[in-house]
């Protein structure tokens, strides 16, 4: 156990670092052939959670790459301009919008999609706006809390519910159907206490008349329009997929590269530059990561997870839900959520309630937002804001995220009860 926990946390520390600019997969690599060398995991437990991971893993580089296309037509600085432009100025209901609308494309375009995207995007709208540091703050952070939050409602919105889907052999619509209402709740609960927090810092009003109109910023009106038929046929894809039991990935992958021929074709991307701009590394991060954590399943550790979710589940259903749920969260916000859901996957199979994955999802999903460390998503959108100039400290996310988290999600976690 000792061996194992240590190589876990030397690995995080190093893929939260990055040194030089290691880059995360890379880092979780090197952790997954030391748990080799060390004999902390076999070479069988590498092929056990390849089998794991590998839909998921796949199924986010297609929704990025669709997502990267999308961007590249216009298509989110469109959407952002049109929310803004609603608001008519009045700078509580762009708050709300604008929260909404990440909380759309967090549900079709993943939660690390609305990171690497929609961030930049609005955080230039926001600086031609000349909204001063302290409204811009609050559009960020409250941006970066959303795409989490509002990340539960489909397999695809998040790479923790498809690892979680695959391994419980969750169907889409079965998926789609348990966490509407925890979602809805969840989104509500967000929006609400995230304008509370904040409502002093939001401007009353914002002049949006400097703003371009939103047709001008579409590069290619042809496949503007045809993405919307598109991503129409693609969400019939995964229900339709799901009906004959078929992986995730095959619709997420295969539509963002059709997607991406389609815009090559009409001459609006450039495949090799989206390609070569995907997140490859998240694969090599997603592989090699839960290789190590496999090494404390394999000391152990979710041995004893399972005897604390049965203790909990003896009590009450409510119980079972809201605590699975919270320790599923504070592992998350100190080991990540990458690493929890698959340990925590594990202890719930053990322990034979497979209904407590759902929990589990929502945990992991809204737990990260207490630490900066908590989610990958998370990681990137930092990333993407000091690329632009913008440093948010440990300090000043953790005064938020502590706060505002627990209440949203336990607010989740009883529209799941």
């Amino acid at each position: 156990m000792l061996v194992a926990v240590s190589l876990f946390v030397i690995t995080l520390f190093f893929v939260i670092w990055q040194p030089k600019g290691l880059q995360i997969g890379t880092t979780a690599v090197i952790g997954a052939l030391l748990a080799l060398i060390l004999g902390v995991v076999s070479l069988s437990d590498v092929w056990i959670v390849t089998s794991i991971v590998w839909d998921a893993t796949l199924s986010f580089i297609g929704i990025i790459i669709l997502s990267m296309v999308l961007d590249e037509i216009g298509f989110f600085e469109w959407a952002a301009i049109k929310m803004a432009k609603l608001s008519r100025g009045n700078g509580h209901l762009m708050f709300i919008y604008i929260l909404l609308l990440g909380a759309l494309v967090a549900a079709f375009f993943a939660n690390d999609g609305a990171a690497l995207i929609l961030t930049p995007i609005l955080l230039a709208k926001m600086k031609y706006l000349k909204m001063d540091p302290v409204a811009v703050f609050a559009f960020l952070m409250a941006g970066g809390f959303i795409g989490d939050s509002a990340s539960t409602p489909l397999i695809i919105s998040n790479l923790t519910n498809i690892v979680t889907a695959g391994y419980f052999n969750i169907g889409f619509w079965e998926y789609a159907k348990t966490m509407f209402l925890p979602n809805i709740l969840s989104i509500i609960a967000s929006i609400s206490i995230l304008w509370i927090f904040f409502r002093k810092d939001i401007p009353k009003h914002i002049d949006v008349q400097n703003l371009p109109e939103a047709r001008f910023v579409i590069k290619n009106q042809t496949m503007f329009t045809l993405s919307w038929y598109f991503l129409a046929v693609l969400m019939g894809g995964y229900f339709i997929g799901d009906y004959y039991n078929l992986p995730v990935s095959i619709f997420a992958l295969g539509g963002g590269l059709l997607f991406l021929a389609i815009s090559t074709y009409f001459k609006a991307s450039k495949p090799l530059e989206t390609i070569k701009g995907a997140p490859w590394q998240v694969v090599w991060f997603s592989i090699g990561l839960y290789v190590v954590v496999y090494g404390l399943k394999n000391a152990g550790l979710t041995a004893y997870l399972a005897v604390i979710i049965d203790a909990m589940a003896g009590y009450s259903d409510t119980l079972a839900i809201i605590g699975t749920g919270f320790l599923a969260a504070v592992l998350s916000s100190v080991m990540n959520n990458m690493p929890t859901i698959m340990i925590m996957d594990i202890a719930i199979a053990d322990t034979g309630k497979a209904a407590l994955a759902y929990a589990n999802i929502i945990g992991c999903n809204l737990g990260p937002k207490m630490t900066p460390i908590g989610s990958l998503a998370t990681l990137l959108w930092l990333h993407v804001l000091r690329q632009k100039g913008v440093k948010i400290t440990w300090g000043q996310y953790m005064k938020v995220g502590l706060i505002i988290t627990p209440p949203v999600l336990l607010t989740s976690l009883l529209g799941l009860l």
